[in-house]
């Protein structure tokens, strides 16, 4: 395995000692920081879709409920590049240690806080801009959680192994959504609806509470170790001013974030707005049942991110998250068809998106972050994940079960395929200026 080398002195001796990094130990940090924050993203996200149309928003037809619902669960993704913007500043003033502990300080206080929010019939509407007012604070605080790890363990990884050291940090998402679809399983199989409806919901976000506690002692550890440190501070991984990033750098924040579109269109489609259509207009299929198949997908998804590490060390990041758009937009064909023709072929639409979602997502992030640059390639890879999701991702459910419902099933695919011509544009655009440059 290789290492990352920082120098220190010994004053004792008055010579040079060189300690080593391993990037494995880097990683560790990564997908535990990762899979916490996913898992937090996750259950609010399957509550959105199962449980909060009934608790929050009672007094409209389902359909608008569960719309309502998505809307709110995108807030955190309006509010996520602010909070990226004022922890940096914290950052630049206080360091590190003292962003990230705040950051997720408040993600952990503001995901509990939605478990004690009362229901519509408690509060009435107080109740629905208490659980808005939260899901913010959680956008926020995701903006705020940037470590910068996997921009270091990607500087520092070797050359031919990159693809294989960005997969790395993917790899939290399946994790985080694999024990958030289990616990919600578990709650559906072991409560009857009435008590899930009024109190079994609030429990994942006391699990979600606890993991942030773990993962942000995990992160701790290295964000405030000496080699790391210097680490970071040798490659220039530190705060610039965004201003300042977008005069110099600006067209390459947007293709960055284009350049993810289909991976991100995708994530919700396979993850949280089926849940609501099966919901909405299949009642009688176990949501149990339907779950377990997307934890199975999950599985499929963690194998895919694996395996994009390898193929785009054979055939380059760019060219695979090109490919996987290609491959995106033929699924997009036939996804709406699989998804409205049963229980077969809803296992076919979950599995296969899956599948899929694993082996673009794995380099989705981070794939043109080369041409930041050192000096701004740490708030760089920030915002431009950041707006990645906010267009990709953020009102996907949304727009999807809307398209379904005013619409049918077959814009569905429309969706995804503007996500697949989002990327291979950017990924165009990215090559010609480095053709030019």
């Amino acid at each position: 395995m290789s290492t990352l080398a920082s120098t220190t002195t010994d004053h004792d001796h008055g010579v040079k000692a060189t300690s080593e990094i391993a990037p494995g130990e880097i990683a560790v940090g990564v997908v535990v920081g990762r899979a916490s924050e996913y898992f937090d993203f996750f259950v609010y996200g399957i509550a959105s879709a199962l449980v909060f149309p009934r608790v929050f928003f009672p007094f409209l037809d389902r359909v608008e409920g569960t719309l309502a619902a998505f809307a709110v669960f995108a807030l955190a993704f309006v509010a996520r590049p602010l909070g990226t913007v004022l922890f940096m500043w914290i950052q630049s003033r206080w360091g590190l240690a003292t962003k990230l502990t705040a950051a997720l300080f408040l993600l952990g206080t503001a995901t509990a806080g939605i478990a004690f929010v009362p229901g519509y019939e408690t509060l009435g509407v107080v109740s629905i801009g208490l659980l808005a007012g939260f899901r913010l604070l959680q956008g926020v605080a995701l903006g705020g959680s940037w470590d910068g790890l996997p921009s270091l363990l990607a500087l520092n990884a070797p050359k031919e192994r990159r693809g294989w050291y960005a997969m790395l940090g993917q790899l939290g998402a399946p994790v985080g959504f694999i024990v958030a679809a289990g616990v919600f399983a578990f709650l559906y199989a072991n409560l009857s609806l009435d008590d899930l409806l009024a109190w079994g919901w609030r429990y994942p976000f006391f699990v979600a509470f606890a993991l942030n506690v773990v993962a942000l002692f995990a992160r701790l550890r290295l964000v405030v170790a000496e080699e790391y440190t210097h680490k970071m501070t040798e490659l220039e991984l530190q705060p610039t001013p965004v201003a300042e990033l977008v005069r110099e750098k600006g067209r390459h924040v947007v293709i960055g974030a284009f350049a993810a579109l289909a991976s991100y269109a995708l994530f919700h489609i396979v993850t949280i707005f089926p849940l609501s259509y099966l919901a909405l207009f299949a009642p009688e299929q176990s949501v149990v049942g339907f779950l377990l198949l997307q934890v199975l997908g999950a599985f499929l998804a963690a194998g895919g991110i694996v395996a994009s590490g390898f193929i785009a060390d054979r055939i380059g990041r760019a060219r695979t998250l090109g490919s996987l758009a290609v491959a995106i937009a033929m699924y997009s064909g036939f996804a709406p068809t699989l998804l409205g023709a049963g229980g077969a072929g809803q296992a076919v639409f979950i599995l296969l998106g899956f599948a899929l979602l694993g082996l673009s997502y794995g380099q989705a992030a981070g794939a043109v972050t080369a041409n930041f640059g050192r000096h701004y390639r740490y708030t760089g890879a920030a915002l431009t994940s950041d707006l990645a999701w906010l267009i990709g991702a953020a009102f996907a459910p949304l727009v999807a079960l809307w398209l379904c419902a005013e619409f049918g099933l077959v814009w569905i695919g429309a969706y995804l395929l503007s996500g697949a011509i989002g990327t291979l544009a950017a990924l165009g655009v990215n090559r010609m200026l480095r053709l030019k440059s």
